[in-house]
């Protein structure tokens, strides 16, 4: 049983590795390239800017000649933003917040029974080892 434990928990240990890693290098963690909000607004008002997504406080933006970047909003209340890329004719969308990945959720809320799991199994060694019967 000893045996099989340390073979199972090494296993599980590579799995979770692996799965960070390639999460970690999943398509949606490749950076853009960012630009000041400053200069995202001069783009709008000179009418370089072909459409705009709003996610969270992230603006990702699309140039007319196709370049694609990102810009970081600063203010809370797009309305005068809004307005401009309107009167720019720039097409506004939103997408919803990006939640945290299932894998990760997953992983923090089974923590601490894994934890509560692996201290138990260490005390019941350990008092098997008090009476004799433990590992021989």
């Amino acid at each position: 049983m000893g045996k099989f434990f340390k073979n199972t928990m090494v296993w599980i240990v590579i799995a979770i590795v692996m799965m960070t890693v390639f999460q970690s290098f999943s398509p949606n963690s490749i950076r853009q390239q960012t630009l000041d909000y400053s200069t995202f607004l001069e783009l709008v008002k000179t009418g370089n800017i072909s459409e705009v997504i709003f996610e969270d406080n992230i603006i990702n933006v699309k140039r007319i000649n196709g370049d694609k970047f990102i810009t970081y909003n600063p203010e809370t209340d797009n309305t005068a933003l809004i307005g401009e890329l309107s009167k720019s004719g720039v097409r506004i969308s939103a997408s919803p917040p990006k939640g945290q990945s299932i894998f990760i959720s997953l992983l923090i809320n089974s923590f601490p029974v894994i934890l509560l799991i692996a201290v138990w199994i260490y005390f019941m060694r350990q008092m098997q080892g008090g009476i004799g019967g433990g590992k021989g």
